[in-house]
């Protein structure tokens, strides 16, 4: 429902802060060395002031002073804007990232955290250098608590670490030798002073909408009436959106290249309620606060419906459905009658003759727990029409092409008629492969004729947006005495929520090479996902892998205890080589999965020498204390199977340097790094004369988005096909040039493309009889005279297809105190097979980052429902992501190993590190304790418990 028509639209003006007309007051302070005056509401906070006033570099991460992301100075003195009132700021100076320094003259601070490569996403850096900025020398033996206010998701802590104390990790390489090397990410100096946008940091467009939601009370209802008309009546709203608004298309919020491979289950405002907080009306307004105020006054009737949270009873007969009305053919749902989003139940062998045959068997349940991805920018999107009427979204995606396209299906649009670009993203983890707030900014600004922005709080990041597949997995394994695996049992199963995004993919992947890495001849997976009643799940880094690893490999553990065989023994006895096939449970199944390099025996022997040195801290002393070492491999494909495509171009520029486009975003991944040192190396030049054009569908060429640890397999890629292409071009020209190609370089020097055009050589001209031969001719054709003729631009694409594999093996040697629960990492250590490493520094932070995650899933982080549906967890201090003093620093070593597939011969590495972690903690505690840990987290109040 709409109050806007064309003679209508923009009669509220904002009044006051946020649109409010208030009893607050003016205050005068310094920005950045300006002065600002400038109205403030009662209980206004700084944060909220800054970005008012167009001040970006300040960031929204949790708004409840939990994260540290929107830090800055206040007279000298770091605090959190979210929190600090705005009317303590009369005659207070203010200093953010930006005031700190600039690209051309950054604090040292920041060029420290430059030079040592430290951030990855970079949401949480400008917070977190303004804070660095007031160390001391003598404050780096304190890190801990300094930082003990400042998050970040991405890095693992060790590169901040290295930047607050001096230590630089990064190169400037020579011409055309960028690849191998630790080069600089190109937006470094941008992201450390506060510049580098954001999706939210740009001015807002006049006249600017704000959408505000009404969340259901119910896990599942039925909406019989709503009453919007007091919403409406108020100031400042525009519109009040329902499902009687809605286009009638189901689609997924989970975003793949092909669309079919989610279920179509889900409307933009459905009538049909199923989790608690699913979307029952949108207030468009000219404030958020005015559209707040506008969402408390709908009236909405409801039927309540039985509601299931338990996926064991979700799957019994009689229990609630949640899309029993939906057909298979349609909605692609494996059986709506049992609540099945999808299910695989395959046998390769015979497992029971092979179990009871065996001379060791081990049995055994896991569970895992919902993690939210905790990145610190929220999802938002802002969208308008442009002049000539088109729709454009500038949102936090990983993958826009996706959610152009399914934008142009839901909504009835030709794809030319729809533009969606992402600037810096902060931070996805998957959790940014969903369509959650584009939809519904869509509808709003089709219904306004405004542009409208939609912002997740940190409690819609908790209540709302999916979070990675809670699972319970039971392994049953079988054995000879000689440790040669007979019998592999993976029964698993997962609760994919109230809705099926991602509920199919995260299934079948989940026990793909979690059980393949393994020679066995008897295999059997049972795998089901399931509908609930809980807040949905959907993609998240390793893509279910984690979950199913966690217990396979905490089974081989404990079938080697049972055996008296080393760990290491046990997996080289039995893990796939080259030349086996990586079986599930079809030996004849085809796949496009091959041999391109193999490195996991490297692995295992690297972290096995590892493990023996020294620790890097002693063992606390104590009767209450034990020690235990404990590992777990994990392996992986490169890239998303049923096809990953990217089209790419690269152009030679009049100043000599060149252009990229590139659909591929930047999250953190790093690709962009990477694909500036690919091209810089083909075209004979350095990084920092590659510009990247990228994530927009109007600027770059297709790309099927950056998941799947994709950005450098794939788009890598077709960037360096690309630039030979370029390279080739660029020669045949200058050939062309120098006196024709047929036998200009004959005998001589191949022609070279340098900086600044392209160098030939003729061959040594013979002399007269008795004479020397004449001096080789070397002639530069420069960039003026090759693009005199025309413009020289290449493209390059790839497929996603043939895929390889990548392998992971992890471990711990930790300190458990048997009366507390506290677990002491005293070593972490991990060697990645991640083929020609592209960027050393940036490949182990990513490593460190994934580590870091993992150890917040094993020990710290959960989200808490109350059986119901309801989430209680609802902000980050009671979540626990971890913080600086609760990573350890891993070691890293990579394996030696070239693979045929990858660009240079490398292979991807984002995902990957993620995977053995927990198994390989929760082996190390097992050996500790000498009970072993079946649950995650592996929380104090649950090992205590276990270990009385």
């Amino acid at each position: 429902m709409s109050r806007d028509d064309e003679g209508t639209r923009g009669r509220h003006g904002s009044t006051g802060v946020q649109g409010i007309t208030n009893n607050g007051r003016r205050v005068v302070f310094e920005v950045d060395g300006d002065t600002l005056d400038t109205p403030v509401a009662p209980g206004q906070v700084l944060r909220t002031v800054l970005r008012d006033a167009g001040v970006h570099s300040v960031k929204k991460g949790c708004d409840a002073g939990d994260c540290g992301a929107c830090s800055v100075l206040v007279d000298g003195d770091p605090v959190h804007s979210c929190v600090y009132p705005a009317h303590r700021l009369d005659g207070r100076a203010v200093t953010t990232a930006a005031g700190l320094g600039t690209p051309d003259a950054p604090h040292p601070m920041q060029q420290a955290f430059v030079d040592a490569a430290g951030f990855q996403c970079g949401f949480c850096t400008a917070g977190m250098v303004v804070t660095a900025s007031t160390f001391t020398e003598a404050d780096r033996d304190d890190l801990p608590r300094l930082l003990k206010g400042n998050i970040c998701r991405c890095t693992g802590y060790r590169s901040i670490r290295d930047a607050i104390c001096g230590v630089g990790n990064t190169v400037a390489p020579a011409v055309g030798e960028a690849a191998g090397r630790s080069v600089k990410a190109p937006a470094g100096l941008r992201v450390v002073t506060g510049r580098e946008e954001f999706t939210l940091d740009s001015p807002a467009p006049t006249a600017l909408l704000h959408i505000a939601v009404l969340g259901s009370p119910h896990p599942h209802a039925r909406i019989v009436a709503i009453d919007t008309a007091a919403a409406l009546a108020l100031p400042g709203v525009h519109a009040v959106l329902t499902h009687h608004d809605s286009p009638a298309t189901l689609f997924s919020t989970g975003r793949h290249e092909d669309r079919e491979d989610d279920p179509d289950d889900g409307l933009v405002l459905d009538p049909v309620l199923r989790f608690r907080g699913q979307r029952v009306a949108a207030v468009v307004a000219e404030s958020r606060r005015q559209a707040e105020l506008a969402r408390d006054a709908i009236v909405v009737e409801y039927e309540q419906l039985p509601a299931v949270f338990d996926p064991e009873e979700a799957r019994l007969p009689g229990a609630p459905l949640l899309h029993g009305e939906k057909t298979s053919e349609v909605s692609r749902i494996a059986v709506p009658e049992r609540n099945t989003v999808a299910a695989m139940h395959g046998e390769t062998g015979d497992v029971e003759a092979a179990l009871a045959a065996a001379d060791a068997t081990v049995e055994g349940t896991w569970t895992t727990q919902r993690v939210s991805h905790g990145s610190l920018e929220t999802h938002a999107t802002r969208g308008w029409l442009d002049d000539d009427g088109r729709l454009v979204l500038r949102t936090s995606s990983q993958v826009p092409f996706l959610v152009r396209d399914e934008i142009a299906h839901v909504f009835g649009l030709p794809e030319d008629r729809v533009r969606v670009f992402t600037k810096r993203v902060g931070g996805g983890f998957g959790g940014k492969q969903e369509l959650l707030t584009e939809d519904l900014v869509t509808l709003a600004v089709l219904a306004t004729g405004h542009p409208v922005q939609y912002e997740f709080t940190r409690d819609d990041e908790f209540t709302i947006a999916p979070t990675r597949h809670p699972m319970r997995v039971r392994v049953r394994l079988g054995a000879t005495a000689d440790g040669t695996l007979t019998a592999l049992h993976v029964d698993q199963l997962m609760d994919t929520g109230a809705y099926g995004n991602h509920g199919v993919g995260v299934m079948y992947h989940s026990v793909h090479e979690s059980v393949a890495v393994y020679r066995c001849a008897s295999k059997r997976v049972d795998a089901e996902s399931v509908y609930t009643n809980n807040l949905p799940s959907g993609a998240f880094r390793g893509y279910g892998l984690g979950q199913v690893i966690f217990a396979i490999e905490s089974a081989m553990d404990e079938l080697a205890i049972r055996l008296g065989i080393d760990p290491f023994e046990l997996r080289r006895k039995n893990v796939v080589v080259p030349g086996d096939a990586m079986v599930v449970t079809d030996p004849d199944e085809e796949t496009d999965l091959i041999w391109g390099s193999y490195g996991l025996d490297q692995c295992l022997d690297l972290v096995e020498e590892a493990l023996a040195g020294p620790d890097a801290q002693p063992a606390p002393e104590g009767p209450t204390w034990s020690t235990g070492t404990g590992m777990a491999l994990a392996m992986i494909a490169t890239m998303p199977p049923r096809g990953h495509f990217a089209d790419t171009t690269v152009e030679l520029r009049p100043d000599g340097g060149y252009d990229i486009g590139v659909g591929t975003a930047e999250f953190g991944n790093g690709t962009t790094t990477v694909h500036t040192q690919l091209v810089a190396t083909a075209l004979g030049t350095t990084p920092d004369r590659v510009s990247v054009r990228q994530s927009d569908t109007d600027v770059a060429r297709y790309d099927s988005g950056a998941f799947g640890s994709a950005g450098v397999v794939v788009a890598g890629k077709a960037l360096w096909a690309a630039a030979h292409k370029l390279r080739a071009a660029m020669i045949d020209r200058a050939l062309t040039l120098a006196g024709g190609a047929a036998d200009v370089v004959d005998g001589g020097t191949a022609p070279e493309v340098v900086p600044g055009g392209v160098v030939v050589t003729r061959a040594s001209s013979a002399g007269s009889a008795g004479s020397a031969a004449g001096p080789a001719a070397t002639r530069l054709v420069t960039v003026d005279e090759l693009l005199a003729y025309g413009p020289l631009v290449a493209d390059g694409s790839h497929d996603g297809t043939p895929r390889s594999v990548a392998f992971n093996v992890h471990a711990f040697k930790v300190a458990v105190d048997r009366s507390t629960g506290e677990v002491r990492m005293l070593r972490s250590i991990q060697a990645a097979d991640a083929g020609t490493v592209l960027n050393p520094e940036q490949l182990r932070g990513q490593i460190e980052g994934g580590t870091a995650q993992a150890i917040g899933t094993a020990l710290y982080e959960e989200m808490m429902l109350d059986g119901e549906g309801r989430v209680l967890t609802t902000a980050l201090r009671n979540y626990r992501l971890p913080k600086f003093s609760d990573v350890p620093e891993t070691e890293v070593h990579f394996a030696t190993t070239h693979d045929e597939l990858g660009p240079l011969g490398a292979k991807s590495m984002s995902e990957a590190p993620y995977n053995p972690v927990a198994p390989a903690l929760a082996n190390a505690i097992r050996d500790a304790l000498g009970v072993r840990p079946h649950e995650l987290p592996m929380s104090r109040d649950r090992l205590w418990r276990l270990a009385r």
